[in-house]
Formats: structure tokens, C-alpha cells, sequence
């Protein structure tokens, strides 16, 4: 998918803007998919953008939610919780993904058997 550059500088496949002679929209469509409603502040702590640079698994879905920090106080950040399609499980840790979709490479998988491995 394309990746736009946010208002916080970084690259996002939901985030679009049109800038097309003298138009200024933007959005995210993440969460207009989802009918929440998205300022540009948003962007600045959304886990998306580093998400997609440490996993491009295409089997991973977000579902996203707006929030503040702290009650009252905080400022709204955005949350996501994660599913892979693929195996129809949560992801605990999206950054690595499901562990099922992308297994290691046999060079990095150690045989219990193998004498040079300490237990």
C-alpha cells in the first residue's frame, strides 16, 4: 500500500492528503472506517506508523480506539488492538506479529539437540 507522510512526519498507509491545487484534506482513514474522528495531534503518538515499519505482515488488521491518557487530563491518543487473519488470532505483540505467518528461517531455529547450545 502507498504511505503518506503524517503531520508528525512519519509514513502511513491510512493517513491521506489531498493538496491538489490549493485543497488542504486530511485524514485518517483508520479510524474514519471506524467512525471516530481524527484531529492531526493524533498522529504524534499513534503506534500505526511504527507498527507497519517493524511488521508488514498484509494478514494483520487493526482495530482501532481514541482515548485520553489520563481520564480527564490527558490528550486522546490512539490505541489498536491487532488480529491476524490468517491464523484468526489476537497478536499480542504486533510489532513481531502472530508467530505463525512469518516463522523463522532455519538458521535461527536451534535444535534441542544440538551440543553447542547451554542450558
Amino acid at each position: 500500500m502507498p504511505r503518506m507522510r503524517t503531520p508528525a512526519g512519519k509514513e502511513c498507509t491510512f493517513f491521506f492528503g489531498d493538496y491538489h491545487r490549493g485543497r488542504d484534506e486530511e485524514e485518517c482513514r483508520l479510524l474514519k472506517d471506524n467512525n471516530l474522528e481524527w484531529t492531526p495531534d493524533l498522529c504524534s503518538n499513534c503506534p500505526i506508523p511504527d507498527i507497519e515499519l517493524a511488521n508488514a505482515c498484509e494478514h494483520m488488521q487493526f482495530t482501532p480506539k481514541v482515548e485520553r491518557a489520563l481520564f480527564i487530563v490527558g490528550k486522546k491518543q490512539v490505541y489498536v488492538d491487532t488480529y491476524c487473519s490468517k491464523c484468526t488470532c489476537a497478536v499480542d505483540e504486533p510489532r513481531i506479529g502472530c508467530g505463525q505467518c512469518h516463522p523463522l528461517p532455519d538458521i535461527f531455529v536451534v535444535a534441542p539437540d544440538d551440543p553447542d547450545t547451554t542450558v
